[in-house]
This record gives structure tokens, C-alpha cells and sequence, in this order.
């Protein structure tokens, strides 16, 4: 079993882009600049745009972070949306998801000018990114194909297995992992809570990718023995032994899963960190203009 380690792959991947900031500004660019918008206080939102924020200042980008309280209306968070579409200084920018049950999260993405939509999630970019064109990936499923890219790990022919169909993770990795190059060129099959025999059909998956938001779901039943385990869950659970009162769990039970596993990505400490590099990653190109010109 060999780790997929995303604080290592993540951290190579902050130094090359804080390099290719520096040459970018020596020659007259701009600093990339990353605006942020959080509505009410869900820890968890608050916990990844401050990592966010905090990977912008060390990869010498420029980035800004627009509160508002829970009770905002979604007419007030549009007309936010709109100042930064009309905003040019900012490159890009994200609206932390979930946002409170009154706002409309598709209504709101809509918004959003697809050239600064660094998350990847506007249907402009979605459907560019299923025709092959140019766009933004979503930030998550490109962390996972960066972590495919640097282990060297091989898809061409193989049975890609996600479980999990959302917008954000399961429907664009399923898309991305069949197109013809690399990493792709696999069957896929995307399961979800209504797919039949579910542990047997993860049973065939050369590379299993897990995205169901169900703590240590996966056990060493569902996988085959060499498969590559690709862990995108990541749930607080209450947990007594620990000061914080909580510990991080991933959809997959690691300490069964690891010993059958070739590779298998670890929680926390895995695809989370690759998801921010996902964003910044998207930014740059903004800032460069390299979708839209």
C-alpha cells in the first residue's frame, strides 16, 4: 500500500504556483486576486476559507473575504455577486457552500460571471468542461486528478467506480474520468443511495473514488485487493478521547481498507488539501486569462 499523501503533493503544487506568481509579477502581471463570500457561521465554512485565505497569502495572491450574516436575504447576496462580476480587480471568486435554506445555492452560481468562477461550478464551465474545451474544473476533482498525475498512476482500460453523484464531486469526476487522455480513458460507473448491489460493483472497481459524505461507509468488503482508494469524505464525528471533543472521518474505514489497498488516500490529510490547490490553481488561469480571453 503506498499513501497518497495530499500534504505533500499539495504543498509541491503551492511552491510551483507561488514560483510562477513570482515570474508572472516580475513581468508586469498582476497579482491574482481571490474574493471570498460567507454567509452565516457554519464552522466548517469558516474552517476551509480561512485555509483558503491563509493559501493566498502564501502563494502571494491577493484575496478578499465578503461577510454576511445568516438572515442576508438572496437578493442582497446577488447584488454582492454582481459587484465582484463588475469588479476588475478581483479574478476570481467562490460563494461558500451551503448557504442558508432561504437562498437558492443554483440561483446564486448562476450568477456568477463563468470567467471568475474559479469553483467550476457554473453551467457554462460544466458543460465546457463535458465538450473538452477550456474551463474550470471544479476544485475538488482536480486535486484528485493531480493526485493520479503525481503517483503515476495508471487509468487507461481501468473500472473507475465513484460513489456519490453530486454536482460538486461525483457527476463531474465520473465525466473527467472517461475522457479520452490522461488521467481517463476508464469504464465508469457512478453508483448513488438507489444503486442495487452496490458492494458488488465497488468489488470490480480498479480505482474506487468515494464521495457519499457517510463516515467509514467503505470496509474492506467493498474493495478489491490492488485497488486505488480515492477518499473524498470528511465528517466531524463526536469522539470523547479527543481535546477538540471531535474526530475527522472520511467515507472509508482506512485501517480496514489500507492493507488491500495499492494506493488510498488518507482523512484528514488527503483530498481536502488538493481541493484548495483545485482553486487556486483555477485562479491563476484567471488572472492570465487562459479560458476567457
Amino acid at each position: 500500500m503506498q499513501l497518497l499523501d495530499g500534504k505533500a503533493i499539495s504543498a509541491q503544487i503551492k511552491s510551483e504556483i507561488k514560483l510562477e506568481v513570482e515570474n508572472w509579477v516580475s513581468t508586469g502581471g498582476k497579482k491574482p486576486h481571490l474574493a471570498a463570500i460567507l454567509v452565516g457561521q457554519d464552522g466548517a465554512s469558516e474552517t476551509y476559507v480561512a485555509s483558503k485565505i491563509r493559501s493566498c497569502e502564501e502563494i502571494g495572491f491577493t484575496s478578499t473575504l465578503l461577510r454576511f450574516g445568516a438572515e442576508t436575504t438572496e437578493a442582497q447576496l446577488l447584488e454582492a455577486v454582481e459587484s465582484l462580476n463588475n469588479n476588475p480587480d478581483v479574478d476570481g471568486f467562490i460563494v461558500q457552500l451551503p448557504l442558508p435554506k432561504h437562498i437558492s445555492e443554483n440561483t446564486v452560481m448562476e450568477a456568477v460571471d463563468p470567467s471568475k468562477d474559479v469553483d467550476g461550478f457554473h453551467p457554462i464551465n460544466v458543460g465546457r468542461m463535458c465538450k473538452g474545451l477550456p474551463a474550470y474544473i471544479s476544485a475538488t476533482p482536480f486535486g484528485i486528478l493531480e493526485m493520479l498525475i503525481r503517483a503515476g498512476i495508471e487509468t487507461s482500460g481501468k473500472h473507475c467506480v465513484v460513489i456519490g453523484r453530486s454536482q460538486i464531486v461525483g457527476l463531474p469526476m465520473s465525466i473527467l474520468m472517461q475522457r479520452n487522455e490522461y488521467p481517463g480513458n476508464c469504464t465508469v460507473t457512478i453508483t448513488h443511495s438507489k444503486t442495487q448491489n452496490l458492494k458488488e460493483i465497488c468489488q470490480t472497481a480498479d480505482i474506487l473514488i468515494v464521495a457519499l459524505g457517510r463516515p467509514e461507509f467503505v470496509t474492506a468488503d467493498y474493495v478489491k485487493e490492488g485497488a486505488v482508494v480515492i477518499d473524498v469524505g470528511i465528517t466531524r464525528v463526536e469522539d470523547a478521547t479527543k481535546k477538540s471533543g471531535f474526530a475527522i472521518k472520511g467515507d472509508v474505514n482506512f485501517a480496514d481498507v489500507a492493507p488491500k489497498s495499492s494506493f488510498i488516500t488518507p482523512v484528514p490529510g488527503g483530498v481536502g488539501l488538493m481541493t484548495i490547490c483545485g482553486l487556486l490553481t483555477n485562479t491563476l488561469k484567471a488572472a492570465r486569462k487562459e479560458i476567457y480571453k
